[in-house]
Formats: structure tokens, sequence, C-alpha cells
């Protein structure tokens, strides 16, 4: 089993829910069982698809919810997303009970957080888990072999059963059956949204502009749908953790762009794997793209399991200059540009003149790992 970087053990508090988001397949259901198995509480696991689970948690009947967790020191339900108003069900448990402990996994963002936000205010601690980051895949290579790896990587991804699959075969098929049993599962299961087809050809849009600017007038146009929707759908599409919205950074409205923002997916293979394109670097004429999504996803990781509190940004002018990247946090700015050769790129003239005391640093193949871990 491929270890995580979280340690359930620490994060789950009395009379608190530990939340534990992510999106389908990436182990969060590993994660917790594995928990479990080494854990000496007493503890029941139940799993939200269970039908008398959902009638008793979504009840909002004290007796019988009470009566459901007496007993344990312990209540963890997986797919807690399947509950409606699991919110209050589980608000209840840790209210009434003295030092119980709770654990709730979700792959839905957008059907969890709604369903626990306001009921949990105060009274839970959430984590994401995301496919496996290289923080988490030095435990399995030394950086010599990940660098070695790093193909690989940009083509194929790193959910972790495409990583331990053993062939180019065996891990194609891990993503197809991802993306098309999996990834827009929780999407397609909100009243709204009929069929597939548009969402394929909405992520097919993103996937070949990724790390460019989107119009979403000019995606609505293509796929026939109105700016409104295309702008839910792809909001849908980031709570799912599919995609990641970065939008523009701007002080000085009269050059810099805001208008507009770059969508990056959470993993390299789903991205390829939506425009079924699986050729070998060398062969590829989309390698910046692959590269420029494959650090930014990575550093998301690392702010994510490192606890680093700031913003994401790019940074473009109407006159063309630009930086891939741009970091605020702790009241300082970092630009990167990320670059797969390692020739040298100038810092843009404007970016110094505006941010004089702004960091800039251009990001290769060469350097990329402490970029990251």
């Amino acid at each position: 089993m491929i270890k995580r970087v979280y340690n359930l053990e620490k994060l789950i508090k009395p009379n608190k829910v530990l939340i534990i988001y992510g999106p389908r397949r990436v182990g969060k259901t590993t994660l917790l069982i594995d928990f479990l198995n080494h854990t000496k509480l007493k503890y029941k696991l139940d799993s939200g698809v269970n039908i008398r689970t959902q009638q008793v948690l979504s009840s909002q009947d004290f007796t019988k919810i009470l009566e459901y967790a007496s007993n344990y020191e312990l209540i963890a339900i997986d797919e807690a997303q399947q509950i409606p108003k699991v919110g209050m069900g589980l608000k209840i448990i840790i209210d009434q009970i003295p030092d119980i402990m709770v654990v709730a996994t979700g792959s839905s963002s957008f059907d969890l957080a709604g369903a626990t936000g306001e009921p949990l205010t105060g009274r839970k601690t959430t984590i994401a888990l995301y496919p496996l980051s290289h923080q988490e895949l030095l435990l399995l290579y030394n950086r010599h072999e990940i660098k070695e790896r790093l193909d690989e990587f940009l083509i194929f991804g790193s959910y972790p059963e495409v990583i331990t699959a053993k062939t180019r075969r065996d891990k194609i098929a891990v993503l197809e059956e991802i993306v098309a049993s999996y990834l827009l599962k929780d999407v397609l299961a909100l009243d709204r949204i009929k069929g597939s087809k548009v969402l394929l050809d909405l992520l097919k849009l993103i996937a070949f502009q990724t790390g460019s600017l989107v119009s979403l007038n000019e995606i609505a146009t293509q796929i026939k749908l109105d700016v409104k929707t295309v702008g839910r759908y792809l909001d849908i599409f980031e709570k799912a953790f599919v995609i990641k919205r970065v939008g523009g950074f701007s002080r000085n409205l009269m050059k810099e762009i805001v208008s507009k923002a770059k969508y990056y997916f959470l993993d390299n293979g789903i991205r390829n794997t939506v425009i079924s394109q699986f050729n070998p670097i060398d062969s590829r004429n989309d390698i910046g793209i692959l590269w420029e999504n494959f650090m930014v996803t990575e550093r998301i990781k690392k702010y994510g399991y490192q606890n680093i509190y700031g913003s994401f940004y790019f940074w473009r002018t109407y006159d063309g200059q630009e930086i891939d990247l741009i970091e605020e946090r702790e009241g300082k700015l970092f630009g990167y540009e990320f670059e797969w050769s390692e020739k040298k790129q100038k810092i843009p003239r404007d970016w110094i003149k505006s941010y004089p005391n702004a960091e800039f640093k251009v990001i290769n193949r060469e350097d990329y790992l402490e970029f990251i871990i």
C-alpha cells in the first residue's frame, strides 16, 4: 500500500467531524480503512450508500441517531455525500455523545460541503486528498528515479491505480475507466444536468486550452450553451476536483488582464484521457501545456499538504507580457515561469516596474523538484 501524507490518528478529535474530500479513486477509502485496521478505538464503519444508514442519519430523530452511534468511540462514514442532510445527523452525534469521534469521506465537495457547512460550523476539520503527490512518491522512489519517470507522470498522471499499473496499456485502461465511470458521476447526479456529452465536450475544450486564457463566451458559442450555464458547469467541475480555476492578478487595471481565467486539470492523466492523447513526450506538440499543468497542480498539492496559505494567479498584460503563476503569500509576491527547456527567460519589464519587490524564478525540468516537494 502507498503511504499517504495524512496521519488520521493525529487529525481525528473528540466531538469533531473530520471530513476527507477528494476525487473518486484517489484513495480516501483506503486511507480510512488503513487507519481503522490499526486503531485501538471501538469503531463503526458504515457507508452512505446503505439505505438504512441514509434513513437514520437524515431523519433528524435524536432517538434513532443516538441509538445508531451508542457504545462506539468512533463513527466512520464512507461516501457520506450520499446521505441527505448528513451534516445535521453528524452534528447530533457529536453534540450529544461525549468524546465521540467522527470521520466522513466524500468524493464530491459541492454535495458534502453544502450538506455539512452550516450544521457543522466550528465542529469540523476538512482535508483534501489528491492523486499522489511527489512528496508521497518519494516513499516509493528516490529523487533520481522520480526524475526518470517524469515523462510518465506528464502523460499518465498520478492516480494510485495508475502509478501501480504495470504496463502502458494498463495505465490507459485505468484512466479510461476513471473518466468513463467516475469522473462525471457526481456532476451528473445534479438534477439540472441531464447528459454527459455536453460535459465531455466542455472538458475537451478546456483540455485543449489548458494554461491559456479562456473566454466563456467563445466556449458557450462552440458547445451551444448560454454563458451562465458554461460558468456553472465549470464551477461544478472545480468543486468536484476535476479542474482548478486561476484568475488574473492585477493592481493596475489599465494594463493587466483580469476579465478572463486559466483552467488546469488536477491530474495530467485525466486531461490526456479526455482528449485521448497518450503519445510519448518527444512526439507531442503540447509539452509546454503538460509541463505547466503538472507544475501548477503539484504546487496545489504542496500547498494543501504542507499547510501553506496563499493565493494563485496568472499575470498577463494586454501587450503580451506574461508570467505563468503568481503566488501571493505572507504579504509578498512570487512569480514563476515554467519552461520545459533550459532556455533563459527574461523578467517581463512591466512586472519589474509595477512590482519591484516581487520575486521571479524560472522552473525547468532540471530544478523542479524543490518547487513541488
